[in-house]
């Protein structure tokens, strides 16, 4: 990690193209498609799963009354789960990505990490992973699903049945565009901290804060992880019934309602490499 190398978006493509090809734009795919591919399983499966349980709990009337609170609940509760599945892959990730010459990929990244450190190696981002997801995740449920409903509500007249695909298209586009901006806010000082980490062994959040700083957590990568946040916030395509499932990752899941096993990667790897560095 190294900012005063890696200064700016452009820069740091051309610095990593130059030192290590193209192929370096995909270092540690392995493990983020595994842990990804884990963590929208369970992320958009116990979603479900909780909104229904805590609206069951509610009762139909409360349930409709604050139904932002369920998402929240539901949001939350799910995330728990879906990064206990995460986090062995992503720390093999960041490691791989950001130590050169730790491991070329997972198949002996896995096992250096387990013979190092043990098992507990893997889960020692666990804390902030969840203080990143958590509330990126409740953002992202909640702020899409109340954006969409504002504007179908007082932007646009016609009723959101009959509104044409691609203008409901054009509004879950809109909608996961801000949802993306305002997800990326809330969970970045806990990225950086991930990062941190995972990157420095025995470090804790005391020396993460003392070398990155409180304005360093809150800024540093943080216009890059915006666009890459936007773009995995974004609707593939609208559904028929009222609730609107954000982000890429949620292609086949939006269309047959289970969880999503295609579009398993949360960040397109080439910015999540330059985002590390």
């Amino acid at each position: 990690i190294d900012p005063a190398k890696y200064n700016s978006i452009s820069s740091s493509f051309g610095i990593m193209l130059k030192e290590q090809g193209v192929k370096g734009f995909f270092r540690g795919w392995v493990p983020t498609l595994l842990g990804y591919s884990a963590q929208g399983a369970c992320k958009f499966g116990f979603y479900e799963f909780f909104k229904k349980y805590y609206s069951d709990i509610a009762g139909p009337e409360y349930a409709t009354k604050y139904k932002t609170l369920i998402y929240l609940a539901g949001s939350a509760s799910a995330e728990v789960i879906a990064d206990i599945a995460l986090c062995p892959m992503e720390a093999v990730k960041v490691r791989v990505q950001t130590q050169p010459g730790f491991a070329r990929g997972l198949s002996d990244g896995l096992p250096k990490i387990l013979r190092s450190e043990g098992a507990l190696g893997l889960y020692k981002g666990l804390v902030p992973l969840w203080g990143r997801q958590i509330p990126y995740t409740m953002m992202k449920f909640a702020s899409f699903e109340t954006i969409v409903e504002m504007l179908y509500k007082h932007a646009i007249p016609t009723p959101k049945d009959q509104c044409s695909k691609s203008l409901q298209l054009g509004v879950s586009f809109f909608g996961g565009y801000v949802a993306g901006v305002f997800c990326t806010l809330v969970s970045h000082p806990a990225d950086n901290l991930v990062s941190f980490l995972n990157n420095a062994k025995g470090a804790t959040v005391g020396d993460a804060v003392n070398k990155l700083g409180i304005i360093g957590l809150f800024t540093r990568g943080l216009p890059l992880r915006i666009k890459v946040f936007i773009v995995n916030t974004k609707v593939m395509s609208p559904r028929s019934r009222p609730k609107h499932v954000p982000s890429m990752q949620t292609d086949t899941y939006a269309h047959f309602k289970a969880p999503n096993y295609i579009n398993l990667i949360s960040a397109p790897l080439p910015y999540e490499l330059i985002l590390l560095n």
